[in-house]
């Protein structure tokens, strides 16, 4: 778990125009540690079933069979923010952008935002606003991925943020001077 002066040092990074300070730092704290649990039952069981199908279907593939199996896991599971999290990636991969942004933002609201297939959808969201030119939206669904622990997303972040990617390079300088010796008294 991160200390209180971590989160800081992190907020300070990944919002440069926000004021320093510790306190209610966003999307730091508010992080759910926790895997977000779903209820095993007969339902998610075939939804998971129907969704591994289209993940073999894609990996062979066939992006058609990979789609139906994925909107079959829908419609059995309509709650479940994984299937449209699959078929969004099936639908990007077709050249659907359009719907495939739209099954992400649903993936996002069913999964509260929370948990590995929320990060999955932001980064996923993010990739596709990049390609699509909008940066700051990007960056904002990067932002939410990288709160949710992926380092990918993290790094993204600081790409598109010529602040953060300013004050990382200079605390590189800085730590590989004290590293060989600059900065040591003689």
């Amino acid at each position: 778990m991160a200390t209180t002066n971590d989160r800081a040092v992190l907020h300070s990074i990944f919002n440069p125009n926000l004021p320093l300070g510790n306190e209610n730092v966003p999307g730091i704290d508010d992080v759910d540690d926790e895997e977000v649990i779903e209820e095993e039952t007969e339902i998610t069981k075939e939804s998971k079933r129907l969704e591994i199908c289209g993940v073999k279907s894609a990996e062979s593939g066939d992006l058609n069979s990979a789609l139906d199996y994925f909107s079959q896991a829908i419609e059995v599971a309509p709650l479940r923010a994984s299937g449209y999290n699959n078929r969004a990636q099936g639908l990007r991969l077709k050249g659907d952008v359009q719907g495939a942004i739209l099954d992400l933002d649903k993936a996002v609201e069913l999964s509260g935002g929370k948990g590995k297939v929320a990060c999955q959808a932001y980064t996923q969201r993010a990739l596709i606003r990049r390609l699509e030119g909008q940066n700051e939206l990007a960056l904002e669904d990067f932002k939410s991925a990288s709160s949710l622990g992926s380092e990918f997303a993290r790094s993204q972040v600081i790409q598109l943020n010529p602040y953060a990617a300013m004050c990382n390079k200079m605390l590189s300088e800085v730590v590989t001077k004290l590293r060989n010796g600059e900065y040591l008294d003689s």
